[in-house]
Order: structure tokens, then sequence, then C-alpha cells
């Protein structure tokens, strides 16, 4: 590896772990020198850090060290764990993530169930959906989409990541199907 290729390689580094957002690809290659082979280097700094107490891992479009998964549980009694959302909560948060940009009213007709505003405000407040825009319909409302943040939170790279609706049906089918009969 040549200085260059050091130098790049420690100020993705840097840049990396002084985010507290993953690092999108368009930054990276706008703090790297022009020559900069951007994928070469995430390449080499993700292998620098395999099997480490941090690994280097693509969430949310970008790039952020996390603690190596084998070592969570153990850091769970050490580091105050985020409040866990409240059913009702992560019921709209997962309506959202499958049916955005959505509005207030369709969350509710799929759920079932009105949504209280303390339910949205959580969610708000996590920084796991955000508005964007309004839906152009009489009383124009509030269309809602999932964030950066939720990416990071459930560890994907991108919306496509989530589990494709029959798949999840699929999984319950079969958890709720009798026991095969022995003869």
């Amino acid at each position: 590896m040549s200085d260059a290729d050091d130098a790049d390689l420690r100020l993705a580094e840097a840049l990396i772990f002084a985010s507290a957002e993953p690092v999108k690809p368009s930054a990276l290659i706008q703090a790297l020198s022009e020559a900069a082979d951007t994928d070469a280097i995430m390449a080499a700094l993700q292998r620098r850090y395999e099997g480490r107490g941090v690994e280097l891992v693509q969430v949310a479009g970008g790039w952020q060290f996390r603690t190596a998964p084998d070592l969570a549980s153990r850091l769970t009694r050490v580091i105050l764990a985020p409040r866990r959302l409240p059913r009702a909560a992560m019921e709209t948060l997962a309506i959202i993530a499958w049916h955005q940009p959505i509005t207030r009213p369709e969350i509710e007709e799929i759920r079932g169930a009105a949504i209280s505003q303390t339910t949205m405000d959580q969610l708000l407040e996590a920084g796991l959906v955000t508005p964007r825009g309004r839906k152009d319909t009489p009383g124009r409302p509030t269309l809602w989409v999932t964030t950066a943040a939720f990416l990071a939170q459930f560890n994907l790279s991108d919306l496509r990541d989530l589990p494709r609706r029959d798949d999840l049906l699929a999984g319950l089918a079969l958890a709720i199907a009798p026991p095969p009969e022995t003869g």
C-alpha cells in the first residue's frame, strides 16, 4: 500500500469513527484524494477490523463502526440500552416501513386501530420516522417515511433488505401449522 493509499485509509477511518451517523459513499469520495479507489480502501479498512471488538459494517447506505455481534450481549450489562418501543409504536413503524410513503389514516386502516399522538411522537423522537411531504388528497395529510436512523437501528443497508411480506406470512404459517402426524 502506498503512502497516498495509507493516508486515504487513515482519513476514511477517522471520518467514520468521528461520525455519529453512517458515512455515505459520497462523503467518502469527497473527503478522499481524487486518485483514491474508495471501494478498495473500504474493503481494506473492513479487513483491518475483522475479528476485533468493533467491526466496520455497511448500514443505512453508508459505513459505520459497530460492536462485534459476539460482544454485544456482554456490553448490554455495562452500557445503558435504549428503551424498547411499545407494541403500538412497533406496529406503526412496521406499517410505515413496508408501505411508505403512507398517511396516518392509511396506517390506522391497515392496523385496524387509531394511532395516538404519543405513538407518533415516540417514533419521531427516536428519529425512526420523518414527514415527507403531503398527499394530494382532501385535507392534504402528511406522508410518513422511515429514516436512515431506522435502517441503522435495525442493521439494514437499504429498505430492500426488509423481509418480504410473503416470507413473513410463510414463516407464520409454518409456526402455526399442526405438527405432522406420526404413524
